[in-house]
């Protein structure tokens, strides 16, 4: 596997007592259906999978996931995993614009390109985390490979094929809106847009500005022409890993997370609706999520000894009485995130716990 680019950098962040910076390298690696940049932090760790993170449209992996694994405590979870940091191509910083007509990878093929980077890394297993289209990526990939997937995060996903009525309705919205306004409104829900709060400032002035937005609408418009990856429940075509399955309430996303819960193992899955954080919940609350994965990694039986954050301290009684009656630490259950509930209650698979944060 033919390497084409190294660099060496240092990642600028906040530290935490005693911690050094953290070192990251970026690589490139020709694949049958184009180049595929890639940044990995960390060591691989004996008998440890690597966390693999895959974006959404409209962001590299830094815009994506940077407000997350830079949390105080996420920490504690990324000195104990490698990470590798997937860009799909031309979404990486300073890529250049494809010429006109390039054809750009279809989301299988973005998928197909995965086991190019495990196999240039001598890496056998991962964890994935993926959002919105990286989410369905991951996912494709999960089923065609199944023995090198130890677990799934996906935020947004939306498993389905576009439909008539929704192919109608977004030739429709692209005849009065500008390809950066159709992926804010995938990104964020209208609240949020209608708020247009720093975050949403923020980031519409990344895609509106973006160098790179040619790429950006190729990206694009391989999302919207996925394929459906026909999940069933107790079919030949499920995710056999444990799944943890997220999203924020009133998110654009929220009904297709909810579908897609219905067509996995409930045994194998947890659904995390996440309150007050619209449309990105790595961005708007990390705090919460990196709590909720902690969680999910304990399940699968790393980091047992784990520190608990203050979140988690708070209602240390709760968990552990919910966790006695669940058993086998079950993923058959939904959990919901509430501000305003302040209930915990278990019961039989499919059971919404109502957790306060």
């Amino acid at each position: 596997m033919a390497e084409l680019q190294e660099v060496q950098i240092t990642e600028e962040k906040p530290l935490l007592p005693g911690q050094t910076p953290e070192t990251a390298k970026t690589h490139s690696v020709e694949t049958p259906y184009g180049s595929v940049t890639f940044t990995v932090y960390g060591t691989p760790k004996p008998k440890r999978p690597a966390i693999l993170t895959y974006h959404d449209v409209g962001l590299n992996y830094k815009s994506c996931f940077q407000p997350l694994f830079q949390f105080g405590d996420m920490q504690e979870i990324i000195q104990n995993f490698v990470r590798v940091h997937v860009d799909a191509p031309g979404m990486e910083e300073g890529a250049p614009v494809f010429p006109l007509g390039y054809q750009y990878p279809s989301l299988d093929q973005l998928a197909d390109m995965i086991p190019c980077i495990l196999q240039y890394l001598n890496f056998s297993t991962i964890i994935g985390v993926g959002v919105g289209a990286g989410a369905y990526i991951l996912s494709r990939y999960a089923l065609n490979h199944p023995d090198t997937v130890e677990g799934l995060v996906l935020i947004n996903i939306d498993p389905n094929a576009k439909g008539w009525m929704d192919w109608a309705a977004h030739k429709l919205t692209g005849l009065t809106s500008s390809i950066p306004e159709m992926i804010l409104g995938h990104l964020f829900s209208q609240e949020e847009l209608s708020g247009n709060s720093e975050l949403i400032q923020k980031y519409r002035n990344i895609i509106t500005h973006a160098p790179n937005l040619d790429n950006i609408e190729l990206y694009w418009n391989s999302y919207n022409n996925r394929r459906d990856l026909n999940l069933e429940r107790g079919g030949d075509i499920t995710l056999k890993c444990p799944v943890m399955l997220v999203v924020g309430d009133q998110a654009p996303h929220e009904d297709a997370v909810v579908e897609c819960n219905s067509k996995l193992d409930p045994t194998q899955t947890s659904f995390l609706k996440m309150a007050d954080s619209g449309g990105q919940p790595q961005l708007t609350q990390p705090g919460k999520l990196t709590e909720a994965f902690k969680y999910f990694l304990q399940g699968m039986g790393y980091m047992a000894s784990s520190c608990m954050t203050r979140l988690s301290r708070s209602r240390t009684a709760s968990l552990t009485s919910a966790a006695s009656i669940d058993g086998n630490r079950s993923r058959s259950r939904t959990l919901s995130q509430s501000s305003e509930s302040g209930a915990l209650s278990s019961g039989p698979p499919g059971h919404t716990m109502e957790v306060s944060c």
